[in-house]
């Protein structure tokens, strides 16, 4: 949690510094215009294209930046060790209660979004992810901390491995999708002239591509949380008899299930863009929260694993 919380600073001290520089933009000279001067002997002096394009942003990666990332794997190799002796304690999986889950959910977040800059420069959401992954440690760690204890009967099955894991790293995309789809609003309201300052939003790209991104990987973290759904019907005709049995967690999943299909939907058929998709991508991230903190916390159910009952 310290490494993360340096590294949470450097984040946000890179974003302080972006918004304190002043990008070069760089404008394109048509080709035609190119040759007409070289013709002439090149020394005339480049015109301004009546039409020029958009500017291009040219920055490279700041030292805060640099180190903040550096500390985030750092922090994450960290991170995945405690999970991994969390296990080697229980001689388990280490997901099977609250505090567990957190630890081993908030270090496969982490890990996607280290893992996603080989795919897309994504470091404008360090400051998010590291921000995330230390208030569920947090929280996970004050609060929802058990020692170990043997597995209840129905989570001991091979099922656990894969139900829980699936839904983990859904859970990582959708998160990683709902940071940029913030990161969308927020570019698009400048971008409409409707925010001053915020010009670190220079140095990340366009609503457009962020929207594009987060639909990307949001599709991804469907196809996870679509096999969560599956694999624990099956799981619980395992342990209880039955595919479906309208418990509360098995209905919160449903829902998550059912906002994301209709955000996909919708923006594939009925060209919802823009604000209205990212809201969509942010209220189903949400529902994924409620439904580890709430519906866990305060709810009765067959999936009443927190582990703080005992």
């Amino acid at each position: 949690m310290a490494v993360y919380l340096f590294a949470f600073i450097a984040f946000t001290l890179d974003l302080a510094k972006r918004s304190a520089e002043t990008p070069v933009a760089v404008t394109a000279v048509p080709a035609a215009r190119v040759g007409q001067l070289a013709s002439a002997g090149g020394t005339a002096t480049l015109e301004r294209p009546a039409a020029p394009a958009a500017p291009t942003i040219q920055r490279r990666s700041g030292r805060f930046e640099r180190v903040a990332y550096a500390l985030t794997i750092l922090g994450w190799l960290l991170h995945v060790a405690g999970t991994v002796l969390r296990g080697v304690a229980a001689h388990r999986v280490p997901w099977a209660n609250m505090f567990e889950f957190s630890l081993t959910a908030s270090a496969i977040i982490v890990g996607v979004f280290i893992v996603v800059q080989l795919w897309q420069d994504l470091r404008f959401l360090g400051a998010y992810i590291t921000g995330f992954a230390l208030i569920v440690l947090g929280f996970g760690t004050v609060g929802f901390y058990v020692s170990v204890v043997p597995l209840p009967p129905a989570l001991q099955s091979y099922w656990l491995v894969i139900h829980v894991f699936v839904a983990t790293l859904g859970t990582a995309f959708f998160a990683i999708g709902a940071g940029l789809s913030l990161v969308q609003l927020i570019q698009s309201r400048r971008e409409a002239n409707r925010f001053a300052g915020l010009k670190f939003l220079d140095t990340v790209p366009g609503s457009v591509a962020l929207e594009n991104l987060a639909y990307r990987v949001i599709v991804v973290g469907f196809v996870f949380w679509t096999f969560t759904l599956m694999a624990g019907a099956i799981w619980a005709e395992h342990a209880w008899g039955r595919y479906w049995g309208w418990d509360t967690k098995e209905v919160w999943t449903f829902i998550i299930w059912t906002i994301f299909a209709g955000y996909i939907h919708a923006r594939a058929t009925r060209g919802w863009r823009g604000s209205r998709s990212a809201w969509l991508a942010i209220i189903g991230f949400s529902a994924v929260m409620f439904n580890f903190t709430i519906v866990n916390l305060f709810f009765k159910g067959l999936h009443a694993y927190s582990g703080l009952m005992s």
